[in-house]
């Protein structure tokens, strides 16, 4: 039974903290109040970015946050994907500044893959959907 307990409570907390791009998606489409953060470096975001997105490298949280981001705002982050830990990293400086906060798992990698908007510094990108992330006739995963 102790074990059971902390798996719930494992997993509750993982998603107090957690989000994945379809809630990410889901949110923007339905007027959330939140700022989506991409933590990467200038030539990852003059690459591609989520649609919407604010870009603060990590190394810059500490100093732009306070001044570009309400205290009281929502800020949801993300970096390349699931081999990265950025998101994690960034996350854990707008917790330090007492933001709400979390981490959308999956990175810009899965939003991509997903088939979510994206662009560049030149419009947007239009990305086929990766039918090993998505279903490819279906608006959600239903999980």
């Amino acid at each position: 039974m102790t074990l059971s307990l902390s798996a719930a409570a494992h997993f509750a907390a993982r998603l107090q903290f957690e989000t994945d791009a379809s809630d990410v998606h889901a949110d923007q489409e339905d007027g959330a109040r939140f700022v989506l953060v991409d933590s990467r470096g200038d030539a990852a975001w003059a690459q591609g970015r989520i649609v919407g997105a604010t870009h603060l490298p990590t190394a810059e949280i500490a100093l732009r946050a306070p001044l570009e981001i309400p205290a009281d705002m929502p800020v949801v982050t993300y970096c390349w994907g699931p081999g990265c830990n950025g998101a994690t990293r960034a996350a854990l400086e707008f917790a330090k500044l007492g933001y709400q906060v979390k981490e959308m798992i999956g990175g810009f990698e899965y939003w991509a893959r997903e088939g979510y908007p994206v662009e560049n510094d030149h419009g947007r990108v239009v990305r086929a959907l990766d039918p090993l992330t998505a279903p490819a006739d279906a608006i959600g995963c239903a999980c």
